[in-house]
């Protein structure tokens, strides 16, 4: 069972901390970690009563478990979400949420800025079950709603988008949802609950890789989804039969996570926008995107949908590809990895790892261009991260 502290006034803060379940017989300060597979009854009406969802308790935990009961109900409150499940990785859920709410016949309508593997759904996948998506691009919003079809499920959308840190008006896209009777799913990835609830603009359902910054350390593979009850039910029952669900261990590590994430994640947003001030004066740089400079396009957007700007910063190197390519290779103390929302700042070159297989129409609409790198600022001292990139500018 969860509970959460007494408090007048439950801040996001307080309630990071203090939701947790409910201590055993052994009154334990930090909770306890719930490695099993399965859980006892005490006699076969009981047994028979749980598994009829007469009464609510743990049976299984590919259904649920206590640790990943606390993650969730955590990340609800978050949210402002009626329910949610939480899942193996991110892809999981992304999959998991599509694959209960589309069926053979329907059509998507989603941003083109959208993780490369999620693209890679769209595109190679869901067309084997007859189910169809017709992309925007980011700055062609306005032609949301003539993308709108008879079988169109629900609007998709990241924002701020991977890899281009661009913002979507998620009110905006909500009214055209309301207006056609359709949902609006939104990746909060990038944002985290800490910086933007998605629910309060419109959203039916929101979507976080727990992976990122809500672990924040690299660890553990997650994902999760929240939003209405109903839905959430449906997800549920899929996911029941279909075994995406996370683990004990993983869930028992993003719970501890989660306490920290406000005072992280203010750290990687200070940090971030010192860097993109720097990069927006570096002559080797021809543009930079994040979303709390005053320069980015939808910075008004930014500044109403979030408390701040995020840690992942957009650049284009001058020179193109290979200029990309040795920016990487000049790199000294930042990683050069896939994942991103670590404690450790990390660089990525989208063109040629994450968006290499991207049709090149599809990266210009998503403005993925060649020269781009993805910056994932980390919680190192800011001098040393911006010391670190400027000699690999200059090199």
């Amino acid at each position: 069972m969860i509970k959460t502290m007494k408090v007048n006034k439950k801040e996001f803060e307080t309630l990071a901390v203090r939701t947790q379940i409910e201590t055993s017989q052994f009154s334990e300060h930090s909770v306890p970690l719930y490695l099993t597979s399965g859980f006892v009854f005490d006699d076969a009406e009981e047994m028979r009563a749980s598994f009829a969802e007469e009464k609510q308790r743990d049976l299984y935990s590919r259904y649920s478990n206590p640790n990943v009961n606390e993650f969730t109900e955590k990340v609800c409150l978050m949210e402002g979400a009626e329910a949610g499940f939480a899942f193996a990785s991110g892809m999981a859920a992304v999959f998991s949420t599509f694959a209960t709410l589309l069926d053979a016949g329907d059509h998507v309508v989603s941003c083109s800025s959208v993780f490369g593997a999620t693209h890679g759904l769209f595109t190679k996948y869901f067309p084997k079950w007859n189910i169809e998506c017709s992309y925007f691009g980011i700055n062609d919003v306005e032609r949301v709603e003539s993308l709108i079809q008879p079988n169109t499920k629900f609007i998709y959308a990241e924002t701020p988008t991977n890899p281009g840190v661009d913002v979507l008006d998620m009110a905006y896209l909500s009214a055209i949802c309301k207006k056609h009777n359709i949902l609006l799913v939104v990746d909060n990835c990038f944002a985290t609950p800490y910086l933007q609830n998605p629910i309060k603009f419109g959203a039916d359902l929101v979507i976080h890789s727990a992976t990122k910054l809500m672990d924040g350390q690299g660890r553990v593979l997650g994902g999760i989804t929240v939003g209405k009850k109903e839905l959430i039910r449906e997800i549920y029952l899929f996911s029941r039969l279909t075994g995406p669900a996370m683990s004990a261990f993983n869930a028992w590590v993003l719970s501890k996570s989660l306490e920290t994430l406000a005072v992280r994640v203010e750290k990687h947003c200070e940090n971030a926008l010192k860097l993109a001030l720097f990069l927006e004066a570096h002559p080797k740089v021809k543009w930079v995107k994040y979303p709390f400079l005053k320069s980015h396009p939808k910075y008004e957007i930014a500044k109403k949908q979030m408390k701040l700007g995020g840690n992942i910063v957009a650049f284009e190197v001058d020179g193109g590809i290979e200029a990309g390519k040795s920016f990487l290779n000049a790199i000294k103390m930042c990683s050069l990895s896939a994942n991103l929302g670590d404690t450790r700042t990390i660089v990525t070159h989208p063109a040629s790892t994450t968006h290499a297989k991207v049709e090149q129409d599809v990266k210009t609409a998503a403005g993925i261009t060649d020269g781009m790198v993805r910056c994932s600022v980390g919680l190192e001292h800011v001098d040393d991260i911006i010391q670190d990139l400027e000699q690999a500018l200059n090199n």
